[in-house]
């Protein structure tokens, strides 16, 4: 069995010796292919697809020219433009003055890269023959960029120039793989990159790919995708076609093709770099699905960006209508002048013959083969339908390109100079063209704008079909609703970045543009934003404020306290002789009514914009004028408990101790030493708060252990006057302090006492408020016990501010007591505060008596003299005494 199989292998390897053998040695028949050809002293090849396929079905290996099949007009029309260039350059005085003519020779490659390869190998094979004929000095073409890679290859090894017209694939760009590659258009990079900006412009970034398979539709599909990718264009399908339109495995590529396209209604916009007649089979499918579906043809609707290789081609649009496809947007190569090409196609129908070319006889033939070629109306009827295929950028790039033959440095033409770039490239931009529908007919040759390569950007041109491309804008091509500004966008882990939720920026973050990827951060010392903001708000700047309504209130309350006491501070020093104002105290009163002053002005340092400044001096000028305002109290409580309260020995000896002046600077220095050691150490400054959505601007007490101490070292004093006070209430009505100091310092501490919980407790704009308040309270408590009720009396009771008044009153209290009481006038009064002050002795009430009628003996009056009875008809005396002290 072994032997066998072995046998039959070396028999089937002969066989395939022999035939390899055979078709090594074998004559290829059948070898001359069509040609146009023109003598002249120097040769322009030309490589152009004057077919669009082979016929495939021969299998033999025997070397054969494959059968070109479909004739391509468009591809004649690039053939005859070479042609129209060189027959004109020929007509020069530049080339007529040397004698010199241009030929040409012109073979198709039927678009395969076989036929194709075998043209080049005529072209290298003429270089390299001395005796053939007239080798070709450059070769133009070819138009798809499969076919030029393989031609520039082979033309590399004689270093022969090629100039392609309309290969664009970014390979070619490399000088050193393809240093004889040379071109008259942008490569596809530049395309691509136009693509991916139009695309962006119009907010589509949900896009389909519909390209062919080989060099070119892939490097532009990788190109597109790198582009997209970078202004974040998510690609939702890629279709690839095959290259060659016969291929068995075309029909089912564009059914899933079409497929694809149907099951992405989202999908609004597809950008192709597929062939003209692959689109052609598209949209017939396209059609036959819907239709087979049962929906209507509008849902086969996109927006179609087009490629060079398509985007002018009239052959795409079939049977179909404008409204059955959608909108068509292409980009072409740069336009040139007609005018030159159309006159040769003038001399053309004129001179009724086909001259060398075989191109044209078979176009002829294949318009009328019963007529022949001769036929005159066969030639206008030839000569209209290769109008028809004519493009002004084909034809523009096709002259570009055998200028550039005879010419390797700047060449001008139309009066326009051109270079080309360090990689063999004039990136001259591109025409942006939207196809148009006219009573059925679509016109494809509309352009619309203009795409500059080195500035990447557009330039609209002025008419009316451009309108018709900034109303694209109305289409949606997204994945996703675009998430408004307030919101960013989440994706989910295995999806594309453009399929996505919107989410609401979190507080203090935000987003103020369309389909941001993550919220930005508010500077949230300054700034704050809600919930969903599209940007930051600034803090507002919250301080108590000369315009609050509150603060309105506390400050006319300020104002009224000075204007008052201002007034008393008059009426007082109007009636400062007065038995009343003397026993309020005299000039001593002036201070008290003047630390007011100074505290009420202390209160409204705390309305306004803090500063350093006003910090420091608001709480330094409360603590020190209300110190001086309570010392001067206490100085007045403990005169009265001198006067009342002692034993008469030790009222002795106090009375040589009580200093006034001393007492009171001894008092308010305790204080200032508290207060300048706060300054010093650590003084209350201004400082801002930030709070959520607001900046709180505030004094900041510094050490608030001092600012305590200040209060408790007041507290303490008025505590000391309350105790005193307290002790004489029982004085006589007409001239009794004790109870009115008891009470104004009894609301003082109260006050207080409930300041500290509720400046403790409190915060924000109206904390100092809560100070203000209580410093008013304490302020009007002083005024309104201490100075209001003499003021009615000097104003309104007249009559009990005189000295007979006064000793009666002493008299009716001394009636009511056990013991007779002598009022003495006190010099040292006089001496020390300017004025005369009445004291009550308490040694009257010491000696008591039986019947206060009766006279009672006074031993401690020592000048008998200065002694006056009040009543010398009653039979108890009192005496007036000097008195050595207050």
């Amino acid at each position: 069995m072994k032997l066998r199989m072995a046998c039959a292998a070396l028999v089937v390897y002969l066989n395939l010796c022999l035939i390899i053998l055979e078709t090594g040695h074998a004559t290829v028949k059948g070898t001359r292919a069509s040609e146009a050809t023109a003598p002249g002293d120097i040769i322009i090849g030309g490589i152009f697809p004057i077919h669009e396929d082979v016929a495939k079905e021969n299998n033999s290996y025997a070397p054969h020219i494959q059968p070109c099949i479909r004739l391509d007009n468009r591809g004649l029309v690039k053939a005859l433009a070479m042609i129209n260039v060189i027959e004109t350059m020929n007509k020069s005085p530049l080339l007529a003055d040397v004698n010199i003519t241009l030929g040409y020779q012109i073979l198709d490659s039927c678009s395969d890269v076989s036929t194709a390869l075998r043209a080049t190998a005529h072209f290298t094979q003429q270089a390299s023959c001395p005796t053939c004929a007239q080798p070709v000095i450059a070769v133009i073409g070819a138009t798809h960029s499969e076919l030029s890679i393989a031609i520039a290859r082979q033309l590399t090894l004689k270093m022969i120039p090629q100039i392609s017209y309309s290969s664009t694939t970014a390979i070619l760009s490399d000088k050193s793989r393809f240093p004889a590659f040379m071109r008259t258009i942008p490569n596809d990079q530049h395309q691509t990159a136009a693509m991916a900006s139009l695309l962006s412009t119009y907010g589509w970034n949900w896009v389909g790919i519909v390209t062919t398979d080989g060099n070119y539709g892939r490097s532009a599909l990788d190109n597109f995708v790198s582009h997209a990718s970078k202004k974040g264009i998510c690609v939702a399908f890629k279709s690839m076609l095959p290259q060659s339109i016969t291929s068995q495995d075309v029909t089912s590529a564009i059914t899933a093709a079409a497929k694809t396209i149907c099951k992405n209604p989202k999908v609004q916009v597809i950008v192709s770099f597929a062939k003209a007649r692959h689109m052609m089979y598209l949209y017939e499918e396209l059609k036959n699905q819907v239709l087979k579906s049962g929906g209507a043809l509008e849902s086969m609707r996109r927006v179609w960006v087009a490629s060079d290789s398509w985007s002018s081609s009239s052959s795409v649009k079939g049977n179909f209508t404008l409204e059955d496809i959608g909108h068509v947007v292409g980009l072409t190569f740069k336009s040139g002048n007609l005018s030159s090409f159309s006159d040769y196609l003038d001399r053309l129908d004129a001179a009724g013959h086909t001259g060398n070319n075989s191109f044209l006889q078979e176009f002829y033939m294949k318009l009328n083969s019963s007529r022949g070629s001769g036929d005159a109306m066969v030639m206008s009827e030839a000569v209209k339908t290769l109008r028809e295929h004519t493009h002004a950028d084909t034809v523009f790039s096709v002259e570009m390109a055998v200028l550039e033959a005879l010419r390797t440095q700047a060449f001008k033409l139309g009066q326009k100079s051109y270079t080309f770039d360090s990689r063999g490239d004039i990136n001259l931009g591109y025409d942006v063209i939207m196809w148009r529908s006219d009573r059925g007919k679509i016109h494809v040759h509309d352009v619309v704008a203009e795409y500059h390569v080195l500035k990447n950007n557009f330039t609209y041109t002025n008419c009316s079909t451009t309108q018709h491309l900034r109303d694209l804008k109305f289409i949606i091509s997204k994945c996703s609703t675009s998430c408004i500004p307030g919101e960013f966008k989440k994706t989910v882990e295995g999806q594309h970045t453009c399929c996505y939720e919107c989410m609401n920026c979190t507080e203090n973050y935000y987003s103020n543009d369309t389909d941001m990827d993550q919220c930005l951060s508010c500077d949230t010392d300054t700034e704050w934003s809600p919930k969903g903001s599209s940007r930051c708000i600034f803090k507002e700047l919250l301080f108590f404020s000369w315009q609050d309504g509150f603060a309105v209130v506390l400050l006319t309350f300020s104002a009224l306290g000075i204007l008052l006491t201002l007034l008393v501070s008059a009426l007082f020093l109007h009636q400062r002789e007065t038995p009343v104002v003397k026993a309020a105290g005299g000039p001593l009163s002036q201070v008290i009514l003047f630390s007011l002053v100074i505290s009420y002005i202390s209160a409204m340092l705390f309305v306004g914009r803090p500063n350093s400044f006003q910090c420091k001096a608001r709480q330094v000028l409360f603590g020190i004028s209300f110190t001086l305002c309570v010392s001067c109290i206490l100085v007045k409580t403990l005169q009265i408990l001198l006067a009342f309260q002692f034993d008469p020995k030790l009222q002795e000896v106090l009375r040589r101790l009580y200093q006034p002046y001393v007492i009171v600077s001894i008092c308010v220095a305790l204080q200032a030493a508290t207060c300048i050691c706060w300054l010093v150490l650590k003084s209350p400054v201004n400082d801002t708060t930030s709070q959520p959505t607001t900046l709180l601007e505030e004094c900041n007490e510094g050490s608030y252990l001092a600012f305590g101490v200040m209060l408790g070292y007041i507290a303490v004093l008025a505590f000391v006057c309350f105790i005193c006070a307290f002790k004489g209430r029982k004085l006589p009505q007409q001239y009794n302090e004790a109870k009115f100091i008891t009470f104004s310092m009894l609301l003082y501490l109260i006050s207080w006492l409930l300041f500290v919980p509720v400046y403790v407790t409190t915060s924000g704009v109206y904390l100092p408020a809560v100070e203000m308040v209580v410093i008013l309270i304490s302020n009007y408590g002083i005024l309104s016990c201490h100075f209001f009720p003499k003021c009615y009396v000097i104003l309104f009771k007249k009559e009990q501010n005189t000295k007979y008044a006064f000793r009666k009153n002493l008299y009716d209290y001394s009636s009511k007591t056990t013991g007779p009481v002598s009022v003495c006038e006190s010099p040292g009064s006089d001496q020390q505060f300017g004025g005369q002050s009445y004291i009550i002795s308490a040694s009257a009430l010491s000696v008591p008596t039986a019947n206060p009628v009766e006279p009672a003996v006074r031993t401690n009056c020592r000048n008998e003299n200065s002694c006056t009875g009040l009543n010398r008809d009653l039979v108890t005396r009192h005496c007036l005494r000097r008195s050595t002290s207050i």
